[in-house]
């Protein structure tokens, strides 16, 4: 249902929220406030569920470097990096930014890996998403960085959602995720789908396949695997909301942090993110060395099957960082007033024309 009253937003969700020409807000956001102090009601379950993972995880990383096949390895890579795109580039960029649009075939696809990463139903991890931006670090966002790094990797897993995480999100349109046909297939059937893909076919295909004990397909292929992308998707939320620089906005927390975008796929170009949320790109970048996602809806955009890839001017990007970045965004090109002089003097210049 769409919001039947206005309520204070922190932030830009998509681009039609932006008012002012550089996509931010019109006012000044006030400082955020810190944490609510509250009882935390914890959910012993899933502690229980995630101590025991970790554990296995550290176990299984163990027998990848002593005794499991170089063939489970490299498939446990693999499916590391389809449920991580499954992620980025299907929950994250596609369904809760609607950043581009997608052809059923891969949209289909992108469910497949969705499922097999294993982080709630892609309508379900859309819809939390749009609350973590919308109310970005205050008691409505379902993993508040605000809270400590602890709470917004994995704490807010543990314990029961602040009231005002399922207001809002109660509050959120979201008729577009619920009228996608592919969506609501995997919706329905998650409960059958995901400890297939997730957890029993990873396990079962290096057995019967080249001869795998089930101990390392187990703790390799599936549980190290599974927590590793579990990690590197939590890292968006805790540490790219505490390091890096802040070249774009530098009154919000999330920032550009490298290391997280090299295991998320791009994903750790936050500040650009929370600026620029419906960039496709999710990051002002002019290769695919560090955003690996992106490289993925460039491919499928070639061969017609993404389209309609939104992205951001140079122009609006420039005005935006002199209004609001913090000083550390590089220079624009040759000839920027803050371009090192000895740089000028000493870049050779091929084919020069004598003017």
């Amino acid at each position: 249902m769409a919001p039947n009253a206005s309520v204070e937003v922190t932030g830009v969700l998509n681009e039609n929220d932006a008012d002012t020409i550089d996509g931010g807000l019109a006012k000044d956001i006030a400082p955020l406030k810190r944490a609510e102090k509250r009882k935390i009601k914890v959910v012993w379950r899933n502690v229980i569920a995630f101590g025991y993972l970790h554990l296995a995880a550290v176990y299984g990383l163990w027998l990848l470097l002593t005794s499991a096949k170089l063939y489970t390895v490299a498939f446990a890579f693999l499916l590391y990096v389809v449920s991580g795109l499954g992620i980025t580039a299907g929950a994250h960029r596609l369904w809760a930014h609607r950043s581009y649009k997608a052809k059923l075939p891969l949209r289909i696809i992108l469910c497949v890996f969705n499922t097999i990463a294993f982080q709630d139903c892609a309508l379900h991890w859309a819809r939390d998403h749009r609350v973590h931006h919308k109310y970005s670090e205050t008691d409505a966002d379902p993993h508040n960085a605000t809270r400590g790094f602890f709470f917004s990797h994995i704490g807010w897993l543990l314990c029961r959602k602040h009231p005002e995480v399922v207001a809002k999100g109660r509050q959120l349109d979201i008729s577009d995720l619920f009228s996608d046909p592919v969506l609501r297939f995997q919706r329905k059937y998650y409960m059958i789908l995901m400890p297939l893909l997730c957890f029993i076919l990873p396990t079962m295909a290096p057995v019967y396949f080249w001869g795998e004990t089930w101990t390392n397909a187990w703790f390799v292929a599936t549980l190290f695997r599974w927590t590793f992308i579990l990690n590197a998707t939590w890292l968006v939320n805790s540490a790219a909301h505490k390091w890096g620089h802040r070249p774009y906005d530098r009154t919000i927390n999330p920032s550009e942090n490298k290391t997280v975008a090299t295991f998320a796929f791009g994903e750790g170009w936050h500040n650009y993110h929370h600026v620029f949320p419906w960039d496709y790109k999710t990051a002002e970048l002019g290769n695919y060395r560090l955003n690996f996602t992106t490289a993925f809806i460039d491919f499928f955009a070639k061969i017609g099957w993404a389209y309609d890839l939104k992205t951001v001017s140079n122009e609006i990007i420039e005005r935006r960082v002199k209004r609001t970045g913090d000083g550390s965004h590089a220079t624009w090109g040759w000839g920027d007033k803050d371009q090192d002089k000895v740089e000028i003097e000493h870049a050779n210049i091929l084919n020069r024309k004598d003017e």
